[in-house]
């Protein structure tokens, strides 16, 4: 796990400015603690900053092979680079060290660009290739980790943060009002828009290829889910699924470093805790939580996990305090503004766990693999809402909508009534309506078409044809939020912290089973999770088999908007002089809050987000010029 940076003038052969290269990865010192390399020849060059994990003596980057034609810089891990290492060897390709990026370097000159599609892993890569000319910048097919770009003048530069692209050019960044509006509707901006005017993201499994005075994006990650042929047993799916998750956490336990994990008191991080007991014992587990204030707190559940599967249980404590102490911050680290109420708890125990461990498994995936949200309730079974003759259906409807609050179900019997498939999902997906969060911006920072999220997504509605309903849902889920939410802010908030954050239900192996299989297998009457579910009962005990789903502090930052509760948080929303009223007008905010004070709507989601995008700025205004000073230093 490290930072990478580059640039390339792909059309002049202008050199670059070694200078340039060097403010890129100073700018990402977090990232790498451990060293730092270079690569610079004419008109590219290439930075980094290495974490440590694997090799520890020999796995310096840049990296190249021999006859130095190949150059690789590299972001993440191989899980399978002992397997393509044996392959490589027998082609007659040596090697020199125990790293996995070795792997990258006589993989390209084996297989080409293909070489991604032998990996498994994560990762962020950039390869020049001398002979060629040629630069190529790849994402992983999950997304796991990021890349961002610019290009500008005939001139690309990329980083593993905004951070080293803002560096490389001395001027305050330009915000994107398609990018704002996306993301108070969906809570995170998707790729390949940033907020910020100019930069863009690389989405999952796609690639920049630079070469003969031209740069393009291309999607070298091709897989699309067809349904398994045949019926598949329900036994010999969980068997299949067992076997997969054992091959995954056995690949992500490798390391030359402490490893720790995760644990909540659910059911996905206390099965990844029994599968890591599998290949070793006595692992530190790290919970977060609010205490016996938060009736929906899980350290005690946790504690008992732990106890249960013969874990260290080591529990980090957060009260209301220090999440608003500490927010500006933990925006500032994220770089893009992301509305989700588990980002403040994330940042603690990363803290928290880095004190003993470089890596943390964590438990993400499941829940967007099987269905494991309300809404994909609602997905999967709204035919049966759309069947109801359209009398009784706008009868229904009526009553639901004068319901106090409840957002959720009005958004859902609105949002499952339409015909349009993506429109659909779009609508399920958003906090709010188009035009709900068009009407919040003032008229001359009103958002152009961009900020459409069918717009970003376009290239998923072929690939959504052979999927049912809920598997099309997900598909939006696993190649957009999952990528540019939930895994952005836990790579950025571990990385904070110099930990390496680690995803094993995200293996590639299982996220392309699981999108092979049908809704029945993810959600069967009414049970969500079904068959993942049928896995932990092979693994888990029934104590923790049935327990409640909690969304950690969901409920607590709700509780921070209402009538009885003063607070910084709305402070800012109230204060006039805040910046979001640059761009949006203050009365509609304002009768948000209102709403929700008195509780006949409940807008915290919307709420969190206007706080969100509000310290955001602050914090672009405020240290723009703070960080360009101290990377200069």
């Amino acid at each position: 796990m490290c930072g990478i940076c580059g640039q390339l003038n792909f059309a002049t052969d202008e050199p670059v400015n070694p200078e340039t290269i060097r403010l890129m990865s100073r700018s990402m010192l977090h990232r790498g603690p451990d060293d730092e390399g270079a690569f610079i020849s004419g008109p590219v060059g290439l930075g980094f900053r290495r974490l440590s994990i694997i090799d520890l003596a020999g796995g310096r980057q840049p990296m190249a092979d021999e006859e130095r034609s190949v150059q690789v810089i590299f972001n993440g891990e191989i899980y399978n680079f002992r397997e393509l290492r044996r392959e490589l060897e027998k082609c007659g390709y040596q090697f020199r060290t125990r790293s996995d990026t070795e792997v990258i370097v006589h993989g390209y000159k084996e297989w080409g660009m293909d070489v991604f599609n032998h990996l498994n892993g994560m990762f962020g890569i950039a390869i020049w290739d001398v002979k060629h000319r040629r630069l190529i910048v790849a994402r992983d097919p999950m997304g796991i980790k990021m890349i961002y770009y610019r290009i500008e003048d005939e001139q690309l530069t990329f980083g593993s943060e905004v951070r080293p692209v803002l560096a490389a050019k001395n001027s305050a960044p330009e915000i994107s009002p398609a990018a704002i509006s996306l993301f108070l509707r969906f809570r995170y901006t998707p790729s390949p828009l940033t907020v910020f005017q100019g930069i863009k993201k690389l989405a999952a499994g796609t690639m920049l290829i630079a070469e003969k005075g031209q740069c393009r994006e291309e999607r070298w990650y091709q897989f699309s889910p067809s349904p398994l042929p045949g019926r598949l047993k329900d036994s010999d799916a969980a068997e299949e699924l067992l076997e997969l998750y054992r091959r995954s956490v056995r690949r992500h336990l490798s390391a030359d470093v402490p490893v720790g994990v995760l644990l909540s008191g659910g059911l996905d991080s206390a099965l990844l805790l029994a599968l890591m007991n599998e290949y070793g014992r006595n692992w530190p587990a790290y919970t977060i939580g609010y205490g016996k204030q938060f009736a929906d707190d899980e350290l005690q559940s946790a504690a008992k996990t732990a106890l249960r599967l013969g874990a260290r249980h080591i529990a980090v404590k957060l009260d209301r305090s220090e999440f608003e102490k500490s927010l500006p911050k933990i925006v500032e680290f994220l770089e893009e503004p992301v509305a989700s109420s588990s980002i403040v708890p994330m940042y603690f125990i990363c803290r928290r766990a880095r004190q003993d461990v470089k890596v943390a498994l964590v438990g993400q995936g499941p829940d967007e693999l099987f269905g494991g949200y309300n809404r994909h309730l609602g997905v999967h079974y709204g035919s049966l809402w759309r069947r109801l003759p359209k009398k009784i259906r706008s009868h229904l409807s009526a009553a639901i909508l004068r319901l106090p609050r409840n957002e959720t179900l009005k958004r859902g019997v609105h949002s499952l009534a339409i015909e349009d498939r993506f429109a659909r999902y779009e609508s399920i997906f958003s906090l709010y309506p188009a035009e709900t969060v068009k009407r919040l911006f003032r008229p001359d920072f009103c958002p152009n078409g961009e900020g459409e999220l069918s717009a970003c997504l376009d290239p998923l509605l072929s690939q959504m044809e052979r999927t049912d309903e809920l598997g099309g849902f997900q598909l939006l889920e696993i190649r957009s939020s999952l990528p540019d939410e939930l895994l952005m802010y836990s790579d950025k908030l571990s990385m904070a912290h110099s930990l390496e954050a680690r995803v094993p239900y995200l293996d590639k192996n299982i996220v392309e089973f699981v999108q092979r299989l049908g809704a029945n297998h993810k959600i069967r009457y009414g049970v969500r999770k079904w068959l993942h579910r049928r896995v932990c009962s092979r693994m888990l005990p029934t104590s923790i088999l049935f327990r409640k789903k909690r969304g950690f502090a969901v409920n607590v930052v709700d509780d921070w908007f209402s009538a009885r509760a003063k607070g910084q948080f709305q402070e800012l929303l109230l204060d006039k002089n805040s910046l979001i009223f640059e761009q949006l007008e203050p009365e509609p905010v304002r009768n948000l809050l209102e709403e929700h004070r008195a509780r006949r709507q409940n807008n915290h989601k919307l709420l969190f987000s206007l706080v969100i995008l509000e310290q955001w700025l602050r914090g672009v205004r405020s240290n723009f010029a703070e960080d360009r000073a101290a990377i200069a230093a």
